[in-house]
């Protein structure tokens, strides 16, 4: 399987790697095990892997890594790690959901992903997984859980503060450009945001002011 090839790693155990691709509405119709199992164990690698990151590159309190990781371990993230890992065509299901495999089964399965690497070759390749996916996310403030624009001006409503995007930079051609914002409460630079599109660049400056001043 090709997205394997980037990792070096060739599984022993086929049957490991074919039940972490197998969703519960295959395996009724065809028998065998599906990847549930092996979902719970990869949701704790991924929990260990990412909180370690947060603790050993920052120095927020307890609470607020919480919060961030939440957002980097949540649904719409791990579609995106799948997307990015290429795992999704070969993801099994049953007829009734060949045609639209959902974003839940898809996040699922990243993590069953996760679960078998752990097993077969250890937490360090599964490391390697998760820095080479996720942590360049995290260290661009992608935003994925939450609209952080409406809760940055839910924020400056109640402390009756004044919020301002401004775009400082566009780079790049027409057809592909970068798009640099920050945001000021109150005239001050709370949060700085890169995207494709300004609205993208927005939401991740919100993101970065948002952790400023979260509790």
């Amino acid at each position: 399987m090709t997205f394997l090839n980037k990792y070096k790693l060739k599984f022993k155990n086929k049957k490991l790697l074919d039940t972490a691709l197998t969703h519960s509405s295959y395996s009724n119709e065809n028998g065998g095990e599906n990847y549930e199992r092996l979902e719970f164990l990869g949701d704790a690698v991924l929990q260990i892997i990412m909180s370690d990151y947060f603790y050993l590159n920052t120095n927020y309190p307890e609470g607020k890594m919480s919060k961030i990781r939440a957002s980097y371990v949540c649904e719409q993230a791990l579609r995106v790690y799948s997307e990015d890992l290429g795992v999704i065509p070969y993801i099994k299901v049953g007829h009734g959901q060949q045609k639209d495999v959902s974003d839940n089964i898809i996040a699922d399965v990243f993590e069953s992903i996760l679960g078998a690497v752990y097993l077969e070759f250890g937490l360090d390749k599964a490391k390697e997984i998760i820095y080479d996916i996720a942590i360049p996310y995290v260290k661009k403030n992608h935003v994925f859980l939450g609209d952080y624009k409406s809760l940055l001006q839910e924020y400056t409503q109640t402390t009756k503060d004044t919020l301002e995007y401004v775009l400082v930079k566009e780079t790049g051609p027409a057809h592909a450009k970068t798009f640099e914002v920050i945001v000021k409460i109150d005239d001050m630079v709370f949060g700085q945001g890169i995207g494709k599109s300004k609205k993208e660049a927005e939401q991740n400056a919100a993101y970065d002011a948002y952790l400023k001043i979260a509790k």
